[in-house]
Formats: C-alpha cells, sequence, structure tokens
C-alpha cells in the first residue's frame, strides 16, 4: 500500500510518524494532508535506510538538488562526490539525471548511498540505453517504455518526472504558433519527437493507467513534469504552459483515485511579476496538489549567477504556496556543474526556501532569526557560527578576515554594539 492509502485508512505509518516529528506537528494532521493529497512523504519500499521527509501544506518548505553524468563526463566517481556534497548541505532531495556512462549502474551505485529520497526522470535512461541496444528511442514501444519504468521503481527510486501532460493537441498547436524558446525540457523534447515520427499520442498520457499501476505497487510518488514549461522570460505563462497546466490537474485527479502520491511541477523562466499568480492558479487547477518549482529564474541574462536570480524566484513562489524548490547552480545554461557549484546551487535554495518558510508563518521559521539577532547582539560568535545555514561557511571568513577585538573585523573598536554595552543602551 501506499502512504496516501495507508493515511485514507487512518493508519499513521512509521515514515508518517518520522516525518511529523521532524516538521513538529501532530500526527494525524499529516496524516490528514497525506490523504488528501496536499502533502507526499517520497518513499518507494524497495529504498533501504530512508530517512522520509515530506513535501506540501503546512511543512518546511523543502529542496531538491540535481546531479548525474553527461556524455562529456560519464565518471560515476565525480557523482559521487557530488551526492556526498548535497548530504553535507542539508540538501532534503536528490534526483540523478544521468545521461552519459553505465546509466542504470549509476543510479544504483547513487541510490545505494542516498539516505534522502531519490529522483529521477526515466525517459533519459530511454534515450541513451535504447540506442544501444539497437532501438531508436522514437521507436520505443509504450509497453517498452514501461519497462523501464518499472527497473528503476524496483530499484527502489522514490520520485520520478513523468511527461505524461505533454499531448499530441499541445504539440500541433505549437507547431502553428511556436514560441521564442520552444521546447527547453529534454524530457518533454524526446515525447515531442515521438509523437511526431510515429503521429501518435504521447504513450505516457495513452498509458498513464500502467504507470500508476507501477507506482502504486512500488509507492513511488509521481512528479508530473512540466515538458512545456517556458525556457525564456518571454514564454511565461503562455497558453503552451498553460494548457498543459490544465492536463496536470486531470492527471492529479487520476492518480489520487488509483492511490498514488503526485505532485506537480512548475515553470522554469517567468518575469517577477508573475511569480505569484503561477502559484496560485497550478494549486487551484490541481486541487492544491504539492507545487515542485524550477526557480523560477527571472531574468535571462545572468548566465554565472543563475542560483541568484532562481534564488529569488524561489523565495517569491515559495512565499506564495510552493512546497518544493529545484535548485539551479551557476552553471545553469552553461555546462555540467562540479562539486562547489553544486554547494553554491543547494545554499542559495536552502536561503529562498528559508525566506518562504518565514512568509508562511511556519511555526519555528521566524524564531530561528530571533535568535540569530540575539547572538549578533550579544556578540556570541560560537552561537551565530551554531545558528547559520553554513557554518563552514562563517567559520572560513571570520577566519580569513580575523579580528583582534570580539568584534568583526570590519568595525573593530566601532562596532554598534561595543558602543551601545559602553553606555548600557
Amino acid at each position: 500500500m501506499t502512504q496516501l492509502e495507508h493515511a485514507r485508512q487512518g493508519r499513521v505509518t512509521a515514515e508518517m510518524k518520522a516525518v511529523a516529528a521532524s516538521e513538529n506537528i501532530g500526527e494525524t494532521v499529516l496524516m490528514a494532508a497525506v490523504a488528501a493529497g496536499l502533502a507526499v512523504i517520497p518513499a518507494n519500499v524497495k529504498h533501504n535506510d530512508l530517512r522520509p521527509i515530506g513535501i506540501g501544506r503546512g511543512l518546511r518548505t523543502k529542496v531538491n538538488a540535481n546531479i548525474g553524468t553527461s556524455a562529456d563526463f560519464p565518471r560515476l566517481e565525480d557523482e559521487m562526490v557530488k551526492l556526498q556534497a548535497v548530504l553535507d548541505c542539508g540538501c532534503d532531495t536528490v534526483m540523478d539525471l544521468s545521461t552519459g556512462g553505465d546509466i542504470t549502474a549509476i543510479r544504483r551505485a547513487l541510490l545505494e548511498r542516498s539516505f534522502i529520497p531519490f529522483g529521477n526522470v526515466p525517459v533519459y535512461e530511454m534515450m541513451i540505453d535504447a540506442p544501444r541496444r539497437g532501438t531508436p528511442f522514437v521507436s520505443l514501444s509504450a509497453a517498452q517504455m514501461l519497462d523501464y519504468i518499472r527497473r528503476q521503481a524496483a530499484d527502489g527510486v522514490d520520485f520520478m518526472t513523468i511527461h505524461a501532460g505533454l499531448t499530441r493537441r499541445a504539440i500541433e498547436k505549437l507547431r502553428k504558433k511556436p514560441r521564442l524558446a520552444g521546447i527547453v525540457s529534454r524530457g518533454g523534447s524526446m515525447l515531442t519527437a515521438w509523437m511526431l515520427h510515429n503521429e501518435r499520442e504521447n504513450p505516457l498520457y495513452d498509458g498513464f493507467d500502467e504507470v500508476l499501476a507501477v507506482a502504486r505497487e512500488f509507492d513511488v510518488t509521481l512528479s508530473l513534469g512540466d515538458g512545456l514549461r517556458p525556457g525564456s522570460l518571454a514564454d511565461g505563462s503562455d497558453w503552451a504552459q498553460l494548457e498543459e497546466l490544465l492536463t496536470l490537474g486531470e492527471l492529479v485527479q487520476r492518480a489520487r483515485r488509483a492511490g498514488v502520491q503526485v505532485m506537480v511541477e512548475g515553470p522554469g523562466h517567468l518575469p517577477i511579476q508573475q511569480v505569484e499568480m503561477n502559484i496560485r492558479l497550478q494549486k487551484e487547477v490541481c486541487a492544491g496538489a504539492p507545487f515542485y518549482v524550477l526557480g523560477p529564474v527571472v531574468t535571462d541574462v545572468a548566465p554565472g549567477y543563475d542560483h541568484v536570480t532562481a534564488a529569488i524566484g524561489s523565495a517569491l513562489a515559495g512565499a506564495a504556496g510552493a512546497d518544493f524548490l529545484c535548485y539551479v547552480t551557476p552553471a545553469e545554461h552553461l555546462g555540467l556543474p562540479g562539486e562547489q557549484e553544486v554547494r553554491q546551487g543547494i545554499m542559495a535554495s536552502r536561503i529562498a526556501a528559508h525566506v518562504a518558510d518565514v512568509a508562511k508563518e511556519l511555526p519555528g521559521a521566524l524564531d530561528w532569526d530571533r535568535r540569530m539577532a540575539e547572538a549578533r547582539r550579544n556578540l556570541d560568535w560560537a552561537g551565530q557560527e551554531a545558528l547559520c545555514l553554513d557554518p563552514g561557511m562563517f567559520r572560513r571568513i571570520r577566519e580569513r578576515r580575523g579580528s583582534r577585538t570580539d568584534a568583526c573585523s570590519m568595525c573593530g573598536d566601532f562596532c554598534v554594539y561595543k558602543i551601545l554595552d559602553k553606555y548600557r543602551l
């Protein structure tokens, strides 16, 4: 049974108990949210030693990090280093987006070492592995695609991006009314090629019931992918994005009826004034399903700094109700990220998540900031280090720019708090 089915029958699972304890909320409150589909607990029954987390209404805004090989950099060893960085930085989940090397072996090796929920995009393995076996991706049958999904689920993948909302109708309309950036989703572009080559409907849409059956068997949380997400500000909130969203809303209801946990992925590039509207629209169309956003990236002109542009969009999205943030690294739009870029992307996204939690007035969120402010007022450097999001960065800067007083090296004896203390203010 899935977490959703257990919750509907009034059973608090071990995973629910763990999540409720970590979130400091009542177990029955969490169970009700899971039963209603407003929260999910990605926890494949085959994933051993998993530390479960919850995503959704009333829970902390969560952060995902993407890692994975490419054709130019197919080394598993590099991804192991990145995975350790993900774990060290306190990220909530990780996704393997590998497209180079032995993808099956890479997934299994990463999964074995990941105690946080693990996600992937099944189409990626299909588009790399099938040609190696002598079958072009566009020649795969729906049954063969389902076999890939089943094998990945059996390995223990906790959540999967499934581009089932991208329909032939939407593609035909897109051909008549093209966008500036077109289709920027890799999975979406591959399925579009399949539909155009075969002149048939998206097999993941047509075969969605079969996908649901596999997801229910292993309790894989479906993350309904946005194959038509905007890849430029000019395409933000256009008809293609919104038409796919309406289809995703229908698929949410089908997943819930099948007892399958489900969340929805959201837009990539948006003008900042459209972010809140997009979140509220998704929540309405998808009946409150947890919303997973990539950024949104709020300007197209900052390559090398897209962890910053995404953090701005993520903070706004989270404050408006987004539940799950996919990090963006400084390498976005430029190349495969390295370990340090993974760390930068995670910390930027974690900052945005906490900003969102303060805006949502989650219990304890603002108290964290209050305790940091008190430690600063008292020049309690050990307390500040313990409270900050990245103690390592805190410590490195303090040591590099050490002070000869108990103040920082910028103000020294002119520290405002030292002056206030002298005059007892």
